[in-house]
């Protein structure tokens, strides 16, 4: 069995009378990808905070790369890297200046620095764009260098906070290239994201928060299985809420609404659609397996929550 890189234990973390992390563990291994879901006000963000140790839990232990936060945070943060949500990447800098600066931080030799550059730049594509500041990069770009940032002192352990947010198609999935081979390479991440696709495609388990508490935690297409019904079909159209209300309702496990779309989730989807097709052919029907998402808002919920 491979070392555990990271383990936390028993995280608890309150602000007044709300507990906003609720009793969590969890670990992660080297070469794995733990995807960590959830709706606004999960606790994703105060967790994230604990394991980076910029919050200190209630209760609860953190061991991370063998050593314990918040005792050896110094030495636990030489080896991770970290990419937020949000850039913050120094607009003054050249991509290359990025960098060097960045592996000061570490204490790093400036030549070990500058050996390194080449390499995270190519990793990046961005070999093209090293003297160019972060405000001439296009977006996908800037993220792509800030992964190159967080990768200078050729860490272990990767903490990532949504990091695709913002990107159209293509970038995100040259960024899901570029984990894939971090992966590879045997580190391990931790990964926040509101993109179901980019968990089922990236992640080997999942944990689900919700108000703080792990409500699920697995390998994706195992708690798809394990929560839900293998088909799904979505009805929409002029009418179709009526159908909530009509006796194919029968021929589901269970239907949801969201919006002016009907959802059925059922063992087998060939009766429903034979009857829609004879009784509703104007309604517009899409038939396809059950994924994350569906988990996701079957354990969630399909309210919006605002943030905070």
């Amino acid at each position: 069995m491979p070392e555990t890189l990271f383990d936390a234990s028993h995280l608890t973390k309150r602000y007044g009378t709300a507990t906003v992390v609720d009793d969590l563990s969890f670990h992660i291994d080297p070469g794995e990808c733990l995807g960590v879901i959830g709706p606004n006000g999960a606790g994703k963000t105060t967790t994230i905070r604990m394991c980076l140790g910029l919050t200190e839990p209630d209760e609860g232990d953190i061991r991370a790369l063998g050593l314990s936060m918040p005792r050896d945070e110094r030495a636990i943060k030489a080896q991770l890297g970290v990419v937020s949500q949000f850039d913050s990447l120094d607009p003054d800098f050249s991509c290359s200046e990025n960098l060097l600066v960045y592996g000061r931080y570490f204490g790093m030799a400036e030549p070990a620095i500058r050996a390194r550059i080449p390499s995270l730049l190519e990793f990046a594509s961005l070999s093209h764009k090293a003297q160019a500041r972060p405000g001439e990069l296009s977006g996908g770009m800037r993220r792509r260098l800030s992964l190159a940032r967080a990768l200078v002192n050729d860490p272990r352990l990767l903490l990532l906070d949504e990091p695709t947010t913002g990107l159209d198609p293509q970038a995100r999935h040259l960024m899901w290239e570029r984990l894939q081979v971090l992966l590879q390479q045997g580190k391990a991440i931790l990964l926040t994201t509101h993109f179901m696709d980019e968990a089922e495609r990236l992640c080997h388990r999942l944990l689900v928060l919700d108000h703080g508490r792990k409500i699920a935690e697995g390998r994706p297409r195992d708690l798809i299985a394990e929560h839900l019904e293998p088909d799904v079909v979505e009805v929409y159209g002029n009418g179709a809420v009526e159908l909530m209300a009509s006796p194919l309702r029968n021929l589901a496990a269970r239907t949801e609404l969201s919006g002016e779309t009907v959802f059925f989730y059922t063992q087998d989807a060939r009766p429903l659609i034979e009857a829609l097709g004879r009784e509703h052919p104007k309604l517009r029907t899409l038939h396809r397996p059950a994924n994350l998402e569906d988990l996701f808002l079957k354990l969630t919920g399909r309210q919006i929550r605002e943030d905070g």
